[in-house]
């Protein structure tokens, strides 16, 4: 492969590449090259936002480079302060252990075990002397911290902020020392914290690792990033009909963001895909293709055909209620009816604010398989069962 497909590759839905330059020089040399993304323990599962990254790591792993998937136990119990209007609070380290074990087996389903070197950062920081790490402190000012966005807005608003929190940057900084990293991969809101690593290997006489930024991954809502927290998720440990679901939930446009991050088809091909929804074919389709790359890799082909056959036969095995209240509605726009108002109409939602506020929460199903999102339109001529929670359902009928 010559360097310039090679860097096609390593570019793709990459956000920044600091710098291009010393990539083509280590490229040059023609050795694999040690590229290390560290992953705090700090929940139990991996969601398709993390996946970015593990992504980006299958890419350069295929093409022949030594992958150091760092598990942050050391860090994990300080905690990240990065992106947090408050401190947070550190984790034991019995729930670090507990989460880095779940961690290590979820991420075979992306990387290949047999050429991934996991590594923990407290075997290398958990034998630093207290006086190693106040040296490693004296390495940057309060000055050079509070250069980060989201501390100097919490300085700002007189929100307090912890000593060891200042600590963080430097610590995971000194794991690319410790283990002499080529590259660095982490998402945009990370970008301070590689370069501290940068920073940290000049002094320390190493050549300074290249850093690559890849996107935050927008969850299901479209609009705040994917968090277990906020429930726009989609968990790599998910049944495979609930991942199909709620992939199949998602807008339209926000699909073609999940395929450059999350699929590993070429750009060739999906462009082809987006040709084939300009020649009439239904998005719906072409989300369905998606929902089935993801479950085929994270659950395997049988579980892939598990999940289509339960989404197909949901409500044939007798689900649906006997009796259910019927409505026409009359379409207002060209296309059909918008789902807000829709619920609002069939009675499912007092309102549409409430009828958008049930479907950020994944609570609305047509039926019973597919979970819809903001975006879905129900179309002229057709008639589908919508339900909202465990027991409301409406036939609804548009003309």
């Amino acid at each position: 492969m010559g360097l310039d497909e090679t860097l096609d590759i390593i570019k793709r839905g990459v956000d920044e590449l600091l710098l291009e330059d010393e990539l083509v020089e280590l490229l040059k040399m023609g050795r694999p090259l040690r590229i290390k993304a560290g992953f705090d323990p700090t929940a139990p599962d991996l969601h398709l936002g993390h996946t970015v990254l593990l992504n980006k790591l299958k890419q350069l792993q295929d093409l022949g480079h030594e992958i150091l998937f760092l598990i942050g136990d050391f860090t994990g119990m300080i905690g990240d302060p990065t992106g947090k209007s408050t401190t947070r609070p550190p984790l034991t380290s019995e729930q670090v252990k507990e989460n880095a074990k779940s961690y290590q087996e979820q991420v075979f389903k992306i990387l290949d075990k047999d050429r991934t070197q996991v590594v923990f950062n407290s075997h290398w920081m958990g034998e630093m002397s207290a006086a190693e790490m106040v040296q490693l402190a004296s390495r940057q000012t309060v000055a050079r911290m509070l250069e980060r966005d989201d501390f100097t807005k919490r300085y700002q608003g007189g929100k307090p902020i912890a000593i060891h929190e200042f600590l963080y940057p430097l610590v995971q900084g000194w794991d690319s020392v410790a283990l002499k990293a080529d590259v660095e991969l982490g998402g945009t809101d990370q970008k301070f914290n590689l370069l501290m690593g940068r920073e940290l290997q000049k002094q320390e006489g190493q050549r300074p690792q290249v850093v690559i930024t890849m996107p935050i991954l927008e969850g299901l809502d479209g609009v705040q990033k994917m968090s277990k927290s906020l429930g726009n998720y989609v968990g790599i440990n998910d049944e495979p009909a609930e991942i199909l679901g709620k992939l199949m939930s998602i807008s339209d446009d926000l699909m073609w963001r999940y395929y450059e991050l999350l699929s590993f088809r070429s750009i060739i091909e999906i462009k082809a895909l987006k040709q084939r929804i300009a020649d009439g074919e239904n998005p719906r389709d072409i989300k369905m293709l998606l929902a089935d790359e993801l479950i085929e890799r994270f659950h395997g082909s049988d579980a892939l055909a598990q999940a289509r056959q339960g989404a197909g036969n949901k409500f044939k095995a007798g689900d649906l209620p006997e009796d259910m209240p019927e409505l026409e509605l009359v379409a207002q726009e060209d296309e059909g009816v918008p789902l807000p108002s829709l619920l609002k109409e069939a009675g499912l939602a007092k309102s549409t604010s409430e009828a958008r506020q049930r479907i950020k929460q994944g609570a609305v199903r047509l039926n019973g398989a597919e979970v819809l999102g903001m975006d879905y339109m129900a179309l002229r001529g057709s008639k589908e069962v919508y339900q909202v929670g465990k027991k409301r359902f409406v036939r609804v009928k548009v003309s």
